[in-house]
Order: C-alpha cells, then sequence, then structure tokens
C-alpha cells in the first residue's frame, strides 16, 4: 500500500510538472510571436477606425484566426464589422472578448510631445491592443488544446463600438453567449491587476432640435432657434445635477449649432450621456433629461426628436474567477522597460503634469483588491456578465498615471510599451483559459456565484430595447 501511495504521488507529481511544460510553452509561443502581434496591433492603431466603422481593423483580426483554423461567423447581430471565431466543439465553451475601435478626434503619433498625424480618431482607449492581444490569447489556447487533445470550445469574440455604441449589448441580445460558459477580456490600463470592480451603467442619445431658419437681425421674429432649444434643455440638465443621487454623471457635447451667426438655425444637435452605478437609476436620470428636452422645445417654439445610441449595464464581478486571473496575472508579472522605454515614459509623464512616474505601477502585479468597488467609466462588457460569468484584467500598456481617452494613451499604445503590456495581457488571458478548459470544478463554483448575484428572477431587458443597432451614430 506504501508503495502503491508513493507511484500514485510521483505520477500526479509528474503529470503536474507535464501540465506546466506544456503550458510554459504555449506562453513561449506568445513571445516568440510579439513582433507579429505587434504588427496587427500597429496597423490597426494606424487604421484608428471609430465604432462601426471598423471595417479593416475587423476584417484584419477574421484573417488572422481564419489562418489559425477559426471558423468565422461574420456580420453577427445584424452588425457587419462583428464576428464570432470557434474552434473546437462541445463543452465548456470559453470566450474571449475583443475590441478595436477608436476615439474620434484622438489621432496622435507615437511620440512623447504631442504631436497630431493627420487622422481624424486614435486609438487613445487602447482597442487596437485590447482586439489583438485577445486573439493571441485565443490562438494559443487552440494551440495548447489541439496539442494535448482537450475537449470544448474556444471562442473569440469580435467586438465593435464599445465606446459608446453599445455593440456587445446586440450581441447579448442575440444570443450569441447563451452556451457559453465563462467569458474573460481584459483592458489597457497604466496599472496591472484583477479587480472586483464594477462600472457604470449607461443611457446615450442624441437630441435634435427643428426650428425655421431667419435672417438673424432683419427678421428674426420670423425664426425660432433650434440653438435656443439645445441650450434651453442644457440650461435645464445642469440646473438638474442639483436633484440626482450624488455618484450620477451627466455629460454632453453640441454636436450641431448652427453655421453662421446671422442665421437663426432651423437645425441643431446635442449629445447626452447618463451615467450610475445602478442602472434602474440611469433609466430615472435618463427620463428626466427627455422631459427637458421637451420643455426646452415648447418654450422656445421648436420641435424636438432624439435617438437612443447606447444603453449599458453595470458589471458584475465574479470572484471566483477574478482570484484564478489574478493568480495568473501574477504569474505572468509585469512589464521591464528598456532605458529608451524609460526615457520615453519620464517625458510623456511630465507631459501629463506628474511631478514624477510610479514606475512599479507598470512592473509589479497590484494586490487583488477585494472591495467591489466602482469605476468612473462604462462597458458593454456590463451586459455580458449579466449573461454568462465575466472576468477581467487591467494592464499597463500606458505610462504610469496616464488616463484613458488622452493623447498620452494614444501615445504609449502605438509603440513598444503599449506592445509589452499587450503580451502580458494574451499571456494571463491564455492561461486563464486553459486552466478553465482543465478545471470543471472552477467553472462550477463560479457558474453557482453567478446564478446567486443575478438572482432567480433575473431577465436581461435591453437598456436599448428592440432598436437595431446604431451603424451611423459616429457619422
Amino acid at each position: 500500500m506504501k508503495h502503491l501511495y508513493l507511484f500514485c504521488s510521483l505520477l500526479l507529481v509528474s503529470q503536474g510538472i507535464f501540465a506546466q511544460a506544456n503550458k510554459n510553452k504555449m506562453l513561449d509561443g506568445i513571445s516568440k510571436k510579439e513582433s507579429y502581434y505587434g504588427n496587427i496591433a500597429k496597423q490597426i492603431w494606424n487604421f484608428a477606425e471609430v465604432g462601426y466603422q471598423e471595417t479593416k481593423s475587423s476584417a484584419l483580426l477574421q484573417e488572422t484566426l481564419a489562418k489559425e483554423g477559426f471558423k468565422i461567423e461574420k456580420g453577427v447581430a445584424e452588425i457587419p464589422t462583428a464576428f464570432v471565431a470557434s474552434f473546437g466543439e462541445g463543452k465548456p465553451v470559453i470566450g474571449i472578448l475583443g475590441e478595436y475601435d477608436a476615439l474620434p478626434g484622438m489621432s496622435q503619433d507615437s511620440t512623447a510631445d504631442q504631436k497630431s498625424i493627420g487622422g481624424t480618431a486614435g486609438h487613445a482607449c487602447g482597442h487596437h491592443l485590447f482586439g489583438t492581444a485577445s486573439a493571441a490569447a485565443a490562438i494559443a489556447v487552440k494551440e495548447y488544446m489541439k496539442a494535448n487533445n482537450i475537449k470544448g470550445t474556444i471562442r473569440f469574440y469580435g467586438c465593435p463600438a464599445e465606446e459608446g455604441g453599445s455593440g456587445k449589448v446586440y450581441m447579448v441580445r442575440a444570443g450569441l453567449f447563451n452556451d457559453v460558459d465563462a467569458v474573460l477580456h481584459w483592458h489597457p490600463n497604466s496599472f496591472n491587476t484583477a479587480s472586483f470592480g464594477t462600472s457604470l451603467a449607461n443611457k446615450s442619445g442624441k437630441f435634435r432640435f427643428y426650428g425655421i431658419s431667419a435672417h438673424a437681425s432683419a427678421s428674426p421674429e420670423k425664426g425660432r432657434s433650434a440653438l435656443d432649444g439645445v441650450e434651453a434643455m442644457n440650461y435645464m440638465v445642469n440646473m438638474l445635477r442639483e436633484h440626482v443621487p450624488s455618484d450620477s454623471r451627466i455629460h454632453y457635447v453640441i454636436t450641431n449649432g448652427g453655421k453662421a451667426p446671422n442665421v437663426v438655425p432651423d437645425f441643431a444637435e446635442v449629445y447626452y450621456y447618463a451615467r450610475n452605478p445602478r442602472r434602474d437609476i440611469v433609466i430615472d436620470v435618463w427620463s428626466r433629461i427627455e422631459k427637458a428636452a421637451q420643455g426646452a422645445a415648447l418654450g422656445t417654439g421648436t420641435r424636438v426628436e432624439w435617438e437612443l445610441t447606447g444603453g449599458t449595464y453595470e458589471l458584475l464581478a465574479n470572484e471566483t474567477l477574478t482570484e484564478v486571473m489574478q493568480n495568473n496575472l501574477t504569474k505572468v508579472g509585469g512589464l521591464s522597460y528598456t532605458p529608451e522605454e524609460r526615457a520615453f515614459a519620464e517625458q510623456l509623464s511630465k507631459n501629463l503634469g506628474n511631478k514624477y512616474m510610479r514606475y512599479e505601477d507598470a512592473t509589479e502585479i497590484k494586490p487583488l483588491n477585494v472591495e467591489k468597488s466602482g469605476a468612473g467609466g462604462s462597458t458593454d462588457v456590463g451586459d455580458v456578465s449579466w449573461a454568462v460569468p465575466t472576468v477581467g484584467l487591467s494592464v499597463a500598456t500606458w505610462v504610469p498615471g496616464t488616463p484613458a481617452h488622452s493623447w498620452q494613451a494614444v501615445a504609449a499604445g502605438g509603440m513598444s510599451i503599449g506592445r509589452k503590456g499587450m503580451i502580458v495581457a494574451a499571456k494571463t488571458l491564455a492561461l486563464t483559459a486553459t486552466e478553465l478548459f482543465e478545471n470543471q470544478d472552477t467553472l462550477k463554483k463560479a457558474k453557482e456565484e453567478f446564478l446567486k448575484a443575478r438572482g432567480l428572477d433575473f431577465k436581461y431587458i435591453s437598456l436599448l430595447g428592440d432598436r437595431k443597432p446604431a451603424l451611423d451614430y459616429r457619422k
């Protein structure tokens, strides 16, 4: 009996060593292809295509995955730039999200000083890295599954228009996640960690006022200013801020205010966002914004219409999956800057107005924050997280201290610092996915936690209702 016990123990140890060797081989494979994936990310960085217009970016990722044997389903959820790439068959099904839309007005070169490259958009949220790293992870997992005869399905979700277009909401609504056991994602940041954190629910849309044009000096009494309607609405909404929950956020831009001061504008448009950690409060706040628009139109003798362009749930955290992700991120480790990268980072940090740079935010892994804290932003990953157990992480593709949606984020994301962070993300996603394929108990525990947190009476109702994708919201 003693000899049998010893034999079994040695067998388990040898199996563990063999499994770890295979995973090390998978990670080495990602490292060896850093230049290859870096080139793909840089191409998408150069494309800089905004939401629902990511034709070249989506096509490049589809081509990359198809070459690796993935089956591609194009144009899903009635979105031309959305796709699903699958390898394998049967359960479990592990999904990895990838994004690739840029932000308007954020053109920037990959330099430590502000310098536009003449484009109209830029990857100020690092989605060129997001999509590429996720694809790299999916490919690495595919190779691991083949080499180790692992059953199941690895699935890459090509997700357009995260920035205000709510692309994943339509994908959830179309049932594309119904058979998935777990979903993994990541996001560029200025530090490295997994998190139990959530996000803000969001509703957004465009309010269009219609008036009567006239000569602003010769016959103003004959005009009805659409811009007056916009300004009256904005004034009322700004007064509303005092009378909504203090953790709410309301912001807007006037996208069309007329063309000439001496012409009473017969059309004007304002683009609004409303956010809160709770979607029920967002729904209420948005309803009051709509009433302000109606009142503004009535008071200015104009007519108003509005189009809901975005609407997302808050993130539903999953502790079970987050602990797995954090553990694998710790195994992979943070970044290491070359002297040239350090000089770049220090100059960029100065341009951010920082007195000093926390270099360790890039090189080290932040401890897991067990508090389910909120965040200042919104993401359509929130809707996915209410459909299937979901987990994400942040990786330092930006210089420590860099805020998202800044030209500094575009700059770092277009050079080697961004590429290195992307590889850290790809490795962490790959390790986490393979662990979930091999550990059904973890998936079961995550599902039990998910169902309890969601509630037995939960029924998914999109904040966008039944509207079709807002394919022209960036036009």
